[in-house]
């Protein structure tokens, strides 16, 4: 049962049936939930709270937070400051929790707490392994392709043997840009820290589109770039914006039919930038709109699945677009084509975000 601090059971006395769903909610809660009145004086804890962090709910009741947990200020902080706060809570036996807090109407302070432990322990597990297949296949991937250019270099070669060679080169540069985009992938997922200086789109879009050039050229793809001037400013991360535009371009061409266009367009207001690139391809049925910027997946269509791909761009850009406050999504017609749309908050130049 709930231990509540006698003081609280008085005020509380006047209406039994809000006592009643909060001892119900309280004590089936798999979270741990701690209550301060308006001094900081602790009026509740309840039974998840208690073995979370390993002390009897009577020896909380009634304290201050900095005089159960000095040993731990982020859980003090959590009721100290002001406003709503989220931070990483050390339990006891090496056990780690996100802690969340608010101010209630009332001017109590409630504290929510969620074990995390299992959850961090296998998200640190596969970027371990991420980095590890990494390490251990980039340096041979590297060796093929470079032991591949040299036989086309200097090798007699029959023109069989010559398109095998070329084969076995842009397989390696494939895997390893796959293996790049899996290791920044998790990087980001893991909350790297990303920059956020003031962009102009203009040079990176530019950038992107010449190196995906060669591409399209391949296929008699043009890409037509069509940009507001001036395009309003958004803070971010130069080179995983980069990304976001090679992504989003290199899919459009791979996906489109021979002897088209994709077309990227940028514009915007004091609120928002938005971008888009089409491409005239296969189109995407409607039940996978939302799935293709699922890790690893790829649309059912035969013909998709046909063009190498790791199913990984998509992905990364929606995880870089989404850590810099914007939303991506994208609209299709089968058999004409799909649009990858995106936006970011923009900012005032010498200002504040809009």
């Amino acid at each position: 049962m709930v231990i509540y601090h006698p003081m609280r059971l008085k005020q509380m006395e006047h209406s039994p049936s809000q006592l009643g769903q909060y001892e119900f909610i309280l004590r089936s809660s798999s979270d741990g939930i701690l209550i301060a009145d308006n001094r900081l004086k602790i009026t509740q804890v309840n039974p998840a709270a208690s073995a979370m962090l390993g002390m009897p709910a009577d020896a909380m009741l009634g304290k201050t937070p900095l005089e159960c947990f000095r040993q731990n200020m982020a859980l003090v902080n959590l009721f100290q400051r002001s406003g709503d706060q989220t931070l990483d809570v050390r339990l006891p036996r090496r056990r780690m929790a996100v802690g969340i807090a608010t101010t209630l109407n009332t001017g109590e302070r409630i504290v929510l707490l969620q074990d995390v432990t299992e959850k961090r322990t296998l998200e640190g597990r596969r970027e371990a392994l991420i980095k590890a297949i990494a390490h251990d296949l980039r340096n041979p991937i590297a060796a093929i392709g470079g032991f591949a250019d040299l036989i086309m270099k200097f090798g007699e070669l029959s023109p069989q043997q010559e398109k095998f060679a070329e084969r076995i080169k842009q397989t390696a540069s494939k895997l390893h840009e796959v293996i790049a985009t899996l290791v920044e992938l998790a990087w980001i997922e893991a909350g790297m820290p990303l920059e956020h200086v003031p962009l102009e789109l203009g040079a990176i879009i530019k950038r992107a589109v010449q190196n995906i050039s060669p591409l399209a050229r391949s296929k008699s793809i043009t890409i037509a770039i069509s940009l507001q001037d001036p395009l309003p400013q958004v803070v971010g991360d130069p080179e995983r914006m980069y990304l976001i535009f090679y992504h989003l371009l290199q899919n459009a061409v791979l996906y489109s039919e021979p002897e088209n266009t994709v077309a990227i367009h940028a514009w915007g207001d004091e609120q928002e930038l938005y971008c888009s690139v089409a491409d005239r391809g296969f189109g995407i049925e409607d039940n996978e709109l939302d799935r293709i910027f699922d890790r690893m997946y790829r649309a059912k269509d035969k013909r998709v699945q046909e063009i190498a791909g790791g199913g990984l761009g998509l992905t990364l850009a929606r995880t870089i677009i989404h850590r810099l406050g914007g939303d991506i999504w994208a609209s299709s017609n089968l058999g004409e084509g799909s649009t990858f749309t995106f936006y970011l908050p923009t900012v005032q130049v010498g200002g504040d975000n809009a």
